[in-house]
């Protein structure tokens, strides 16, 4: 059995990757094109497209898929597999084989563009990932396979991969199952749905009103991909790891400790400690050590949002 897979992101490519481990035949892939990227906007390919000419696979790439349907009616597949494509696929196209779904969810929670760091902002503590029939609306498709996962505090790059690695597991026995006439359909319970779009980088500014807790799940859910940050006296200051550190320190909501050797602020019911940050260099480093540079932002109140 042939399979087309459809795929841009790092998750994409680790559900790949785990596809030919398990001797997955993969006859085509299709990826979004290559993107301007960086400071100098040089074009750059998807991890996938990189992955793909690495491997001696064949890849095309399609800015919007409806526009190439005769094209893909000429490749050689009897099922197609999409995962994190970053497209909406057309009804044509859904028309031609069974697409299936590979999503970082338990749906109906959590569809659209979002869901793991949906899972980590909202301090979930179960996520997991759903095999799905692709359907015309969003991520509502009949389910046909679904893992649960707990999250132990993972940032969103770890949780991202491990559960790459388990949908891709997921996404080859489902395969195996359809080659064997044994894949099962169950619908999804709509009214259960809650839909997440694309966080922006003033979804990243942090507010230190909110609990130590809610603070710690912002920079675990965005510091990586949307970035977290907050201002002191116009300066941003960017954050890349926190810890609760409530009940250690004796800080007051909004205000940095005065203590050179813990970047500490008060929140609603604690404090937190940033442990890692951005120097304006760019650079990440300690906390401590960004305090040795920055000894005037001692005992400063964080600037309102």
């Amino acid at each position: 059995m042939k399979v087309l897979f459809l795929g841009s992101s790092h998750f994409s490519k680790i559900v790949l990757e785990k596809m030919l481990e398990r001797g997955i035949d993969v006859s085509c892939i299709i990826t979004q094109p290559d993107r301007p990227s960086g400071r100098g906007h040089k074009l750059a390919q998807t991890e996938v497209k990189s992955f793909a000419i690495e491997r001696g696979l064949s890849v095309k790439t399609f800015d919007k898929l409806r526009l190439h349907i005769d094209e893909i009616k000429d490749i050689d597949f009897d099922i197609s597999v999409v995962a994190s494509f970053g497209q909406i696929l057309p009804d044509e196209f859904l028309a031609l084989k069974l697409c299936i779904n590979v999503h970082p969810s338990i749906l109906p929670k959590y569809r659209g563009a979002s869901p793991i760091q949906s899972a980590i902002l909202n301090g979930d503590e179960l996520t997991g990932v759903t095999i799905m029939k692709v359907a015309h609306e969003v991520d509502s498709g009949d389910i046909i396979k679904q893992k649960e996962f707990v999250l132990n505090g993972e940032y969103y790059h770890e949780a991202e991969e491990k559960l790459a690695d388990i949908g891709g597991d997921m996404v080859s026995d489902v395969l195996e199952e359809y080659q064997n006439g044994h894949i099962t359909f169950t619908k999804q319970d709509h009214e259960k749905a809650t839909l997440v779009g694309k966080f922006c980088k003033e979804d990243g500014r942090l507010d230190f009103s909110l609990s130590a807790k809610a603070i710690v799940n912002r920079v675990r859910a965005l510091s990586q991909e949307v970035g977290t940050y907050f201002v002191v006296d116009g300066n941003v200051i960017k954050v890349e790891k926190v810890a609760d550190v409530s009940g250690q320190f004796d800080a007051k909501p909004n205000e940095i400790l005065n203590d050179k050797k813990h970047f500490v602020i008060g929140c609603k019911d604690g404090a937190v400690e940033v442990l890692v940050c951005k120097a304006p260099s760019g650079k990440s480093i300690s906390g401590r050590d960004f305090l040795n540079g920055h000894n005037d932002f001692l005992a400063k109140r964080i600037d309102n949002a």
